[in-house]
């Protein structure tokens, strides 16, 4: 199978999923590649079309044992004709629960043919120096198994002489997917940015905003409606200036921390 061009998307408000995804692309080292990063509210404003010539590789995290709100949206946008696809999920050392099959059959149904699927994790967004979650995740040994995975697939497009000769991945999850809209409802509109005195009002914190819920001139402003809890905001901050404020994240954090310490692995599925 001939592969033109690869085609790399990505939602990551911290970086992990897009250094999986980079991992992923070296491996398969493609003299032909383009960026799609949706994180940014203005890319996901944009369609793209690809072809069976072309390998997509998605990443997107998981929120709530789910993809991500704001990327499974912009992804039922997009027009794929027979395309070869990678899906990749990245989670806090929790667990992955639907979100893998959730991202594969959104795929399939846009017109992809997902030919390599894996979950891999990442420093949970709720990890911080009390509560550590998966702390420097994607590392080395991390990064060294994408690449790998890469490797893999790249052996894999080789092999099969057609888009349409993919054979069906199975993957684990249940359909209907995991509900956790209760549990989102009740965490999104919650109070839990504190800004104290050390704000320099740079910006930073409403420039890497995935969904602009900080007012660019007010820091201290969020629109808890669109905030998604990524806590990219709090982890950027130069001056630290940014912290939880609220018990009931806190107390998630802490209980995240004390059960998911065991270290996961990523796994694949060819």
């Amino acid at each position: 199978m001939k592969i033109e061009s690869l085609k790399l998307v990505y939602f990551s408000p911290m970086g992990t999923t897009k250094k999986i995804i980079e991992g992923i692309a070296q491996g398969i080292n493609h003299s032909s590649t383009e960026i799609v990063d949706i994180t940014k509210p203005e890319e996901r404003k944009k369609q793209i079309e690809t072809s069976e010539n072309e390998l997509l590789i998605i990443g997107v995290p998981v929120y709530f044992g789910r993809v991500q709100t704001n990327a499974i949206e912009w992804l039922n946008t997009i027009k794929a004709c027979n395309t070869p696809t990678v899906c990749i999920v990245v989670y806090g050392n929790r667990e992955y629960d639907d979100a893998l099959l959730e991202l594969k059959e959104t795929t399939i149904k846009k017109g992809c043919i997902p030919i390599a699927c894996a979950a891999y994790i990442g420093e949970h967004s709720f990890s911080n120096s009390e509560t550590p979650i998966a702390v420097g995740r994607p590392d080395t040994d991390d990064l060294r198994h994408a690449e790998s995975f890469g490797e893999e697939i790249r052996e894999k497009i080789i092999s099969i002489p057609s888009s349409r000769l993919i054979t069906d991945i199975s993957v684990p999850g249940k359909y209907p997917y995991i509900d956790m809209i209760d549990s989102k409802k009740k965490l999104s509109s919650v109070d839990f940015i504190a800004v104290d005195s050390y704000c320099l009002q740079c910006g930073d914190c409403a420039k890497h905003c995935p969904v602009g819920a900080i007012d660019s001139e007010n820091s201290a402003s969020v629109d808890k409606d669109k905030c998604i809890l990524c806590h990219a905001c709090i982890k950027i901050c130069p001056a630290n200036a940014r912290k939880i404020k609220n018990d009931m994240i806190k107390n998630i954090a802490l209980r995240l921390s004390e059960t998911f310490q065991v270290r996961k692995e990523p796994v694949f599925f060819l």
